[in-house]
C-alpha cells in the first residue's frame, strides 16, 4: 500500500469488503476517492486507476471521541486493575508532582499512535497550553477541549478567563476544533459549569464533563461525603456550600443541556431517569463509553443497551494509557463485541465511527463511506474465513489496521 502523492486525480481502493455503515457491507468493492474527497463507493470507475488492497476490510476513519494524549507514553495504566477511581486519581497526581508527565512528546507521540490505529479523527481533553503540539503536520483530526478545573468560587473567574481566550483565540489546524472540558463535579464549581456552558453557546461550542463515572462521585453528590470529600479536603478545596445535599447526575445533565452541545464522558452509573433524559436531548447531547478503562476499574455493566435503547447517541473512547493498555478503538470495538455478545456488530462499527462524528458534531463530513464526505478511511486485515454476518470477520478477529487515509493521503 503505497502512498499516493496525486492527491487530486481520481483513483480506487479496492477491498474484499467496503463497510460503508450508512448501509450494508460490499463484497469485492472499491471506494474512489479524489481531492480528498469520496466521489464513489461500490464499483470502481472503467477510467479511473485502482488500486487492490487485498484480503481487507476498508471502514471509514475510526474516531476516538475520548482520550487524553499526555499519557501517550506510558508502558501500561497508572496503579493496578479494580482499583477505585480516587486512588487512581492520587495516583496521577502523585505521577504529576514527581515531574513524569510530559506534555509535548506524548502528545505527538499518541497522534501517530493513533494514526496507525486507525483514527483519524479524535476528542482530545488537554491542558491550556497544549496548542503548540498540534503542529500542522499531524494529519490527524479532532476537537481540543481545554481541561477547565475550579471546585472553589474564588477560583472560577480566572479559569473561565482562560476558557474565553481558548475558545476565542486557540490555534487550530486543518480540521482541529475547539471546546471545553469542565472536568467532573467534584472539580467544577456549578459557577463554572454555567459560565462553561453560556461560552458554549456563546462561541458554539462543545462542552465534555466526566460524569457518572463512579459510585465516589455518587455518593459525593448525594451525601457530601465519602473519597471525593477526603480528596477534597486533604487538598483544600472542598467547598460545602457548592452544592446542596441530595446532588445527583441529573443536575448537572440539565444544566449541560442548554449548551452548544454536550458530551457526557462515561456515563458509568447513569440511573435509568438519567438515560432517558439523554435520550430525549439527543440533538444536543451525547455519551462516550470506554470499554477497556471502564473494565480497568471493574466498574459495574455499562448501560450500553438502556442507552442505544433510549435513543441516546453513543461514541466510544479510548480514555489514555493511564488506565488503557494503548490507544486502539478498533480493540475498543472489539471488547465491545465480548462484552455484549448480543449486540449487533453494525451497531458496534457504528459506534466507532458515525457514533463518535455524531459526538462531535463532524456526522456531515466523516463517520460514513458516501460520496461528498472526507476520504478518511481505515484499511483491517482480514482472516482467510467464511462468516454469516461479514461484520464478524472485524470484530469477532484480530487482524490488525494496515493503512490509513486521512482526506485521501496515505498516513500509515
Amino acid at each position: 500500500m503505497n502512498d499516493k502523492d496525486h492527491v487530486g486525480s481520481p483513483r480506487s481502493l479496492r477491498a474484499r469488503w467496503v463497510f460503508p455503515v450508512a448501509g450494508s457491507p460490499l463484497a469485492n468493492a472499491a471506494v474512489t476517492i479524489a481531492d480528498g474527497q469520496i466521489v464513489a463507493v461500490g464499483t470502481a470507475p472503467n477510467d479511473v486507476p485502482v488500486e487492490d488492497l487485498g484480503d481487507v476490510a476498508l471502514v471509514p476513519g475510526l474516531v476516538n471521541a475520548h482520550t487524553h494524549l499526555e499519557f501517550s507514553d506510558l508502558a501500561g495504566p497508572i496503579g493496578q486493575a479494580g482499583m477505585n477511581l480516587v486512588q487512581w486519581l492520587r495516583s496521577v497526581m502523585e505521577y504529576r508532582a514527581e515531574g513524569r508527565a510530559r506534555v509535548g512528546s506524548p502528545i505527538v507521540q499518541g497522534l501517530a499512535e493513533s494514526i496507525r490505529y486507525g483514527v483519524t479523527t479524535v476528542g482530545e481533553i488537554a491542558q491550556p497550553g497544549i496548542f503548540t503540539y498540534l503542529h500542522p503536520r499531524t494529519r490527524c483530526e479532532g476537537t481540543l477541549f481545554m481541561e477547565l478545573i475550579a471546585p472553589t468560587i474564588e477560583r472560577v473567574a480566572p479559569v473561565l478567563g482562560m476558557a474565553r481566550e481558548h475558545l476565542r483565540t486557540a490555534w487550530r489546524a486543518g480540521t482541529w476544533q475547539h471546546g471545553l472540558s469542565p472536568h467532573a463535579p467534584y472539580t467544577v464549581h456549578p459557577e463554572l459549569l454555567a459560565g462553561a456552558v453560556a461560552l458554549s453557546v456563546e462561541y458554539h461550542a462543545p462542552l465534555a464533563m466526566h460524569l457518572a463515572e463512579s459510585l465516589e462521585e455518587i455518593e459525593f453528590l448525594r451525601d457530601g461525603s465519602g473519597r471525593f470529600r477526603e480528596l477534597l479536603e486533604s487538598r483544600r478545596v472542598y467547598d460545602p456550600a457548592a452544592r446542596p445535599l441530595g446532588s445527583r447526575a441529573l443536575d448537572e445533565l440539565r444544566v449541560l443541556s442548554q449548551a452548544h452541545r454536550a458530551i457526557v464522558i462515561h456515563g458509568n452509573y447513569l440511573d435509568a431517569e438519567e438515560i432517558e433524559f439523554v435520550g430525549q436531548h439527543n440533538q444536543r447531547m451525547a455519551v462516550v463509553y470506554c470499554p477497556r478503562t471502564h473494565a480497568w476499574f471493574d466498574h459495574a455493566p455499562y448501560p450500553l443497551a438502556a442507552l442505544l435503547a433510549a435513543g441516546a447517541v453513543v461514541a466510544l473512547g479510548t480514555d489514555s494509557r493511564a488506565s488503557a493498555p494503548d490507544l486502539s478503538l478498533l480493540a475498543e470495538m472489539r471488547h465491545v463485541a465480548r462484552a455484549f455478545p448480543k449486540l449487533s456488530r453494525a451497531t458496534i462499527l457504528e459506534l466507532g465511527t458515525l457514533g463518535g462524528a455524531r459526538v462531535l458534531g463532524r456526522q456531515a463530513e466523516i463517520g460514513t463511506l458516501q460520496p461528498g464526505k472526507w476520504a478518511n478511511l481505515a484499511a483491517i486485515r482480514l482472516p482467510d474465513a467464511p462468516a454469516d454476518d461479514p461484520h464478524e470477520l472485524l470484530l469477532d478477529a484480530d487482524g490488525p489496521v494496515v493503512g490509513t487515509w486521512i482526506r485521501g493521503q496515505q498516513a500509515v
